[in-house]
């Protein structure tokens, strides 16, 4: 079987695995839907894992369905293409999947045929847009399976639909996302109005004959690109479009944060840097140091305010939720520098923070199945008897705050290196990030695992702006706790490591991301009528003396801010500079489904203004 057969699979056979789940699981017990959704999973990870051995680290794989190839350049047809990284982001859904299904064994406590099979058809539909979005090269299907992902989400995150909680963290997701997504379509729209053509490579190349030498972008062009970056930033958590993610992190079950955390924010990040690289790169489009500016101060406006949130939080599951955010402001800053080195540090980055941020999910999951709540303050001191979650949760804690030989800390010095290289400036604000969200979790770690500290407290002009909501119970407190729940973590943050320790990985990701930095190339590929230019040499994605020191620093400084906090006398109110800064960032946190689409609009007009004063 060659790689243009095993594209289509790629997302078939998760397509299929959801109908035969959802017709089928009515009337298998539950070991019987577990297992055959395991193996549906499995197989498409092979499929997967089949197709990337069978792509070359320079070149792409392309398939369009049912025949219908480009004629002159142009093409009605629906086209999938495949380089090393969309391959990768694709087999690191598939595989998150696989680990989810697995940890959910017998996570819902529920008597057998209730909901039928609908948790793991819903997870393989989950997956089969994930996958497609990953590998398409159609602007218009990118739209689609994206819309399929968030549909499935919303479904999933309010999976318990007789808990008003879920629904409404699953209502402000939906109406959030599916406002973002129709502004990207009326994007799309426009660029079709323009170019008409649908397909990336099409557009990109439509763009450029189009271009008027000497002429830099009109106001169409600058509108299309805000708004069909709106869907994916909105996806990715970008700030201040992140609005709508604690709140359902904080009600949605731990599997699926484990893949809402894991994969899906990011798929938000690759839609971005796809769609700016293949559409938006070329003559026709936004000059480099006009989109360079503009998603650096977007994400480092995320990642400072992910990370403050991230460090307030008593809700650890909020908690583990705003230091997705502000791992999603370092991604952006990382394909913003628009170099191979950057891209490839940022590829290395995401595969390692999956691996942590979903086992962080999972050993959460472990605390609500066992005493039925996930709040910091609460638990202080009583998860003692947890030696082997609370050190798992520990290190998951140091691999988000950079430790080496982490995946995490691994893709943080490459990133950082490469993008102080362009600007200076960047670890500064990796170190700070990175130091906040894995401080806060060793805090929470040693609170409730050791039972560090005085019992904490928290000041009532505080308290007033803490979030609300928590997942429901899932099983009886103090029940005995199922294997996957402590096997799943454990692989989980081997996984993170093993990125971080296998240099072919880490070469790998930095082949793809020359690749995907390669734009004449792709277009040639898809396209095929006429000769692309050689992509550029792989950078080295490896450690140096200097990212491994900035990884000790950032870890040490996460150790002392958490060591600070828990000897922290509770009795103390906030500072001066506390009420002034943190309290009325906390206090736009409402939860209030206007003030978040109001947040959407003042954002997509910030972007505007900001490309056109540079223009």
């Amino acid at each position: 079987m060659t790689a243009s057969d095993l594209l289509p699979l790629a997302v078939a056979v998760p397509l299929l695995g959801a109908a035969v789940l959802a017709v089928a699981g009515r009337w298998l017990p539950r070991t019987g839907r577990d297992a055959l959704a395991t193996a549906w999973a499995a197989a498409d990870v092979a499929c997967l894992a089949l197709l990337w051995t069978r792509t070359a680290p320079e070149g792409r794989t392309v398939s369009w369905l049912g025949g219908w190839v480009p004629h002159d350049g142009h093409s009605v047809g629906i086209v999938l293409v495949a380089d090393r990284l969309g391959v990768g982001l694709a087999l690191l859904a598939a595989a998150l999947v696989l680990a989810v299904l697995c940890y959910a064994w017998r996570y819902f406590d529920e008597p057998s045929g209730e909901h039928g099979g609908m948790f793991p058809a819903l997870l393989l539909l989950f997956e089969a847009g994930m996958c497609g979005f990953a590998l398409t090269g159609d602007l218009f299907d990118a739209f689609v399976f994206f819309e399929l992902m968030g549909a499935v989400a919303y479904a999933l995150t309010g999976y318990r639909i007789e808990d008003p909680r879920p629904l409404h963290g699953a209502l402000a997701f939906g109406l959030v996302n599916s406002a973002a997504a129709y502004l990207s379509l009326l994007g799309i729209g426009l660029l079709y109005a323009r170019t008409g053509e649908l397909g990336l490579a099409q557009l990109g190349a439509g763009l450029d004959r189009l271009a008027a030498p000497g002429h830099g972008p009109d106001a169409l062009l600058v509108v299309a690109f805000v708004l069909v970056l709106a869907g994916p930033l909105v996806k990715a958590a970008t700030a201040p479009f992140h609005f709508w993610l604690p709140d359902a992190h904080a009600v949605a079950p731990s599997p699926v944060c484990m893949l809402l955390s894991g994969v899906m924010v990011e798929l938000g990040v690759y839609g971005v840097a796809r769609i700016q690289r293949v559409v938006f790169g070329g003559a026709g489009g936004l000059p480099d140091t006009v989109v360079r500016h503009t998603l650096v101060a977007a994400g480092v406006l995320t990642a400072l305010v992910g990370a403050v949130m991230c460090w307030q939080q008593r809700h650890l599951k909020r908690m583990l939720a705003f230091s997705t955010v502000g791992h999603v402001g370092l991604f952006l800053v990382g394909i913003a520098v628009l170099t191979p080195d950057g891209l490839a540090g940022t590829a290395v980055y995401v595969a390692g923070h999956a691996g942590a941020k979903a086992a962080l999910f999972g050993l959460t999951g472990v605390l609500l199945d066992r005493y039925g709540s996930v709040d910091e303050h609460g638990l202080h001191g009583r998860a003692r008897e947890l030696r082997l979650p609370g050190l798992l949760f520990l290190l998951g804690g140091l691999a988000l705050a950079g430790l080496p030989p982490f995946g995490t800390g691994l893709g943080k010095a490459v990133t950082e290196e490469a993008a102080a290289r362009e600007l200076g400036w960047p670890p500064v604000v990796f170190v700070l990030v990175s130091a906040l969200t894995g401080g806060a979790v060793l805090r929470a770690g040693l609170r409730v695992f050791g039972g560090a500290g005085l019992p904490p407290a928290e000041h009532p002009e505080v308290a007033a702006t803490t979030g609300e909501g928590e997942e429901p119970e899932i099983r009886a407190p103090g029940r005995r706790l199922p294997a996957p729940m402590l096997v799943v973590p454990g692989l989980l943050l081997a996984a993170c490591l093993a990125v971080g320790v296998l240099p072919a990985v880490g070469r790998s990701l930095a082949a793809g991301a020359a690749a995907f930095t390669d734009r004449d190339g792709y277009l040639a590929d898809v396209l095929g009528n006429r000769p692309g230019v050689p992509a550029a040499p792989a950078p080295e994605a490896w450690w140096t003396p200097a990212g491994v020191g900035l990884g000790l620093l950032s870890a040490l400084l996460a150790a002392a801010v958490a060591t600070a906090a828990v000897r922290r006398d509770p009795r103390r109110g906030p500072g001066r500079l506390y009420r002034t800064t943190v309290l009325p960032l906390r206090r736009l946190h409402s939860g209030l489904l206007g003030d978040y689409v109001a947040w959407l609009a003042v954002g997509l007009a910030a972007l505007l203004v900001a490309i056109a004063a540079q223009l």
